[in-house]
């Protein structure tokens, strides 16, 4: 807005050349002006009509003396002619364009007064409803019910989940460990990455144990990746239960035994990932002949998704029953359970992976513009072998983790209310409460572990990540309803465990159709949006038979752990659309493993991480080549 001006409001006069009287108004402006007008403008109308009654006069005071003053009047005369163009021609220069800035200010005003107010990741609340808004948004604005609104479904619950029940028990066909273990064959394994992606470490190497006919040592546990957690795998789970549970199975003991009075020093080596059972006798077998112990490195997702339905049921028995963790770590988890149920009868717990380190890992963008860029970047530099970030191509691809915004979207969309309390296990949130804000304006009843036990409490776990983890893993499996804004190791743990014992609600997010709906948002009403939310998310709920048998990993779909309580209700089950599979493949024996199915997984491995150099057995034949080093891709991985 402009100033007043300074000049006195008060009229002014002067005369000109020829005595007449011209009044001045000074005229006040709300509006800046162009430069090349005057602030305060001639009232040349006031100073015309004078001049009119003057020629007038004239006019009349010449008929008596015409003959005498011809000659002076004639030239008064010209100029009032002259004059009267004059003022003309100076009243068009300075009124017209006071009248167009004028004009253009209230055109402003009108505008302005017209448009939404646009907010980057930020939210305000107006009664029952949540705005929210984005800096790319072109003069629109999305309002989200407070309410989830009125559905047919019980929100709580899978559907015919009670149909199904979880089944690992061996066939009468699986030989037992004292009858099958060969006692000079040693394996030891070194686990990688955060608790969860070590959880599947361990439960594969049990697997590989059995293929191999060998001991297993106790696993050691990651201390020197990214969590630098130092706990060792008695300070996270319970060692006897985890020994004597598969002592029928597999024969595991805590230390590697002496020969003559000395330990025995493993050989180190590493297999490919996804290695099958023809692999581990290939690659594995004959240096654990020679060298009676071996420790395999690095050991992630070293074990192939096709096995038989035995081999398959092992790991369920290791993930689900085996791997129990320590009382301390149980006790606590419990007491952080009841008092979630103390707040409310149900309630969602979110694994919200927002960390910076893992969003410039990614190569993702989240609308954050230069500053995110720039952070970001200087983040990803630390990696110097990453290939260049593509983040549209990551995106597209349904590879970046939802903002805590989306996350917020996708639950009210499902049809949670703001009234549902949401447990919130995560790190360090990239942007703090700024990112948070959203989220918390759509679910205002938001916990954590911190929020909820004292500092005194937490002390015995807080300085340990995979500790604190684990108190997070127990009361998101708890939880009625598990929400995940990624697809990591804990996401893909969870969703298995909870189709195991039940198929408790678990939803992931349809990150390849959702990207489109959350940048396209704003050109929809909030019914359109939700509604196509709810579309894209079927299959993606942790319903039974959502998911194709074989695909995705074992650990996150346990198809051959699953069993029908009655086939002929089960039957009854609607496939989502877009799945293709049989009911009656559902529990198809997975023994079955075609040739060319392992024939698969042996191309999926490339020797990049295999040692340099090679091992010679006693016959000649080459083995193994040693180290090298290999992208931490499951750097951050949980």
């Amino acid at each position: 807005m402009g100033t007043r001006s300074s000049a006195s409001s008060s009229p002014s006069h002067r005369e000109d050349d020829h005595g007449h009287v011209l009044l001045f108004i000074p005229q006040p402006t709300q509006c800046s002006l162009p430069s090349n007008t005057m602030t305060t403008a001639p009232t040349t109308i006031t100073a015309m009509n004078i001049k009119k009654k003057k020629l007038k006069l004239d006019t009349a005071n010449g008929k008596k003396g015409l003959a005498t003053r011809s000659g002076l009047h004639g030239v008064i005369l010209a100029s009032l002619i002259h004059q009267l163009r004059r003022r003309r021609i100076l009243h068009q220069r300075h009124v017209f364009p006071i009248l167009s800035a004028l004009s253009g200010c209230l055109l402003l005003l009108f505008a302005a007064s017209s448009l939404p107010v646009i907010q980057h990741q930020s939210h305000f609340s107006f009664g029952n409803a949540v705005h929210v808004g984005s800096d790319s948004d072109a003069g629109t604005s999305f309002t989200v019910p407070a309410s989830g609104g009125s559905l047919s479904r019980d929100l709580w619950v899978s559907r015919l989940s009670k149909l199904y029940h979880g089944c690992s028990n061996a066939s009468d066909k699986f030989a037992r460990a004292d009858a099958k273990t060969h006692p000079n064959r040693h394996l030891l394994i070194a686990t990688s990455g955060g608790l969860n992606q070590q959880r599947t470490g361990i439960t594969d190497a049990v697997v590989a144990a059995y293929i191999l006919n060998a001991t297993l040592v106790v696993p050691k546990l990651d201390q020197k990746s990214f969590w630098k957690d130092t706990s060792n795998f008695t300070e996270i789970f319970d060692v006897d239960q985890f020994i004597s549970f598969l002592s029928k199975d597999v024969k595991i003991i805590k230390e590697l035994p002496t020969k003559g009075g000395k330990a025995l020093t493993p050989y180190t080596m590493r297999i490919p990932r996804k290695c099958n059972p023809k692999c581990y006798e290939k690659r594995v077998l004959p240096v654990l002949n020679k060298k009676h112990a071996v420790q395999l490195t690095k050991f992630d997702y070293r074990l192939s998704n096709r096995l038989t339905a035995d081999l398959q049921k092992l790991r369920c028995r290791v993930n689900y029953h085996a791997l129990k963790f320590t009382d301390s770590i149980l006790e606590m988890g419990k007491r952080l359970v009841q008092r979630m149920r103390m707040k409310s009868k149900h309630f969602i717990a979110l694994h919200l992976r927002f960390e910076p380190d893992m969003l410039a890992f990614s190569g993702c963008y989240f609308g954050g513009g230069e500053k995110e860029r720039g952070e970001l970047g200087a983040i990803r530099k630390r990696w110097k072998n990453l290939h260049a970030s593509n983040p549209e191509k990551v995106l597209r691809h349904g590879r970046c983790p939802l903002t805590p915004e989306e996350v917020g979207l996708m639950l009210r969309a499902l049809g949670f209310g703001s009234d549902v309390h949401l447990y919130v296990a995560s790190g360090e949130v990239y942007g703090g409460e700024e990112t948070l804000a959203p989220l918390k304006a759509l679910f205002p009843n938001f916990h954590s572990k911190e929020t909820i036990a004292g500092k005194e409490e937490l002390a015995p776990f807080s300085s340990f990540s995979s500790r604190m983890a684990a108190l997070d893993f127990i009361v998101c499996d708890e939880s009625d309803v598990f929400v995940t804004n990624n697809n990591g190791n804990m996401a893909r743990m969870l969703a298995g465990r909870r189709r195991y014992f039940g198929h408790k609600p678990t939803i992931r997010p349809n990150a390849k159709k959702l990207y489109r709906l959350f940048m396209t948002r704003n050109n929809m009403t909030w019914e359109e949006f939700a509604s196509t939310v709810r579309s894209n998310q079927i299959g993606f709920m942790g319903e039974p038979n959502e998911v194709k048998p074989g695909r995705g990993e074992f650990h996150e779909n346990p198809t051959s752990c699953i069993c029908e309580k009655s086939k002929e209700k089960a039957g009854e089950v609607l496939i989502p659309r877009n799945q293709t599979n049989n009911l009656d493949s559902i529990n198809k024996d997975s023994s079955d493993v075609t040739e060319e199915q392992l024939n698969e997984d042996e191309q999926e491995q490339s020797d990049m991480d295999y040692p340099n150099g090679t091992l010679t057995t006693s016959d000649g034949n080459h083995l193994v080549k040693r180290e090298q080093p290999e992208l931490e891709e499951e750097l951050f991985s949980d």
